[in-house]
């Protein structure tokens, strides 16, 4: 069986419109979507001792996600207020809680467990990244991130190199993964949302159309579409078959509300009713 670890990010994100918040973040959301697809699934973070934390620790154990090493301390659960227009996220505003954590021996033992672990650039974990790559295979996600010096940095230690390349293209997409090829990275994954996704290896190069759906919300669609890659990747699946594969998956997390589901009522412990409308100012400067 496949065994993935995820480490780093969480968050609770808030859907001003429908009054809800939703287990979210990179981290998380590809521990959960690995436990969908079949793997063995554990997620390494930290939460608060609040609401939106025991939705945390609820929703991880309901998609069967090893939880043996997350931490509960004092102090808010990270958040992000998300605001929509049509049905593409965007982001208001956002605490990051106790989220930022510094793993310890323990973890880093744990990680030898997995065949890989997957780390987001928004975890404040890039100082841990060579250490982590001597546990496990290294999978991480730059996101928009683009500058050059931190892609070599991190670039070298990775197995999966996932960016996300809205916005990006053909040309742009491939020399984005030329350079990480060339600093070590085995695999470069460029998601471009309705433009399809670009796979690339030392040796192969492929592109996949998007699914053209109706989308509900697109959170969490790049996400998946990593999740589903590496796990694919670590099955040793054909990479036409895993990309095809990813982009169903990704177009299906677009037909429901949150990245991974599992709605509750926004905590307003956490976040005041300042903060909210805030927010709401931005969201109707932003349509």
């Amino acid at each position: 069986m496949v065994k993935i670890a995820a480490m780093g990010d969480n968050v609770v994100d808030c859907y001003l419109a429908r009054g809800e918040m939703y287990p979210g973040g990179n981290c998380l959301n590809v521990s959960v979507y690995v436990s969908r697809f079949g793997g063995q699934s554990a997620y390494v973070g930290a939460i608060g001792r609040d609401r939106a934390g025991d939705l945390i620790q609820a929703a991880l154990s309901s998609e069967r996600v090893d939880i043996s090493q997350l931490r509960r301390l004092d102090g808010p659960t990270a958040y992000c207020v998300v605001g929509h227009r049509d049905a593409d996220r965007i982001f208001l505003t956002f605490d990051l809680g106790v989220s930022m954590f510094t793993p310890n021996r323990q973890d880093l033992d744990f990680l030898s467990g997995f065949q890989a672990a997957h780390i987001g650039q928004s975890s404040g974990l890039d100082a841990w990244v060579p250490k982590i790559s001597t546990k496990s295979l290294v999978s991480y996600d730059f996101s928009t991130r683009r500058d050059p010096e931190h892609r070599y940095s991190i670039g070298r230690h990775c197995y999966l190199a996932s960016v996300s390349g809205d916005g990006l293209d053909d040309e742009q997409s491939d020399a984005i993964a030329s350079e990480l090829l060339a600093c070590g990275s085995k695999w470069v994954l460029v998601t471009r949302g309705r433009a399809g996704a670009l796979l690339r290896s030392h040796s192969f190069s492929y592109r996949t159309p998007a699914r053209l759906v109706e989308p509900i919300d697109t959170l969490g669609a790049g996400d998946t579409f990593i999740a589903r890659t590496l796990f694919g990747l670590l099955r040793r699946e054909a990479p036409e078959d895993i990309l095809g594969q990813a982009a169903e998956a990704a177009a299906a997390t677009c037909q429901y509300f949150g990245a991974v589901g599992h709605a509750a009522v926004i905590d307003l412990g956490a976040i005041t009713s300042e903060i909210l409308l805030r927010a709401r100012r931005l969201q109707d400067e932003t349509v």
